[in-house]
């Protein structure tokens, strides 16, 4: 399988920064694993959605969309988990 491309969203490089540097480091290495596998275990598709995905990292969650025929995966947001699936206005 050919890897993807990571490409980071303003939003989810915004969230990044609010997070501490431990948690950072987990979530980033989560993140650099889609490159080989951009469905893994602990991904899960989100309803009402063609597709995006949720990518747990212990108390966080990435929210991506892949799209196979560029190989590429877009990151969208960076949030704890209690916060991510409200809607921002």
């Amino acid at each position: 399988m050919d890897s993807f491309e990571i490409e980071f969203k303003r939003s989810a490089e915004k969230d990044l920064r609010r997070i501490t540097s431990s948690s950072v480091r987990e979530i980033l290495e989560r993140i650099e694993a889609l490159t080989e596998n951009p469905f893994p275990r602990q991904s899960q598709k989100l309803k009402g959605t063609q597709a995006t995905y949720r990518l747990r990292a212990g108390e966080y969650r990435a929210i991506y969309q892949v799209d196979v025929g560029a190989k590429t995966i877009m990151i969208y947001y960076i949030r704890h988990r209690k916060d991510v699936y409200r809607r921002i206005e």
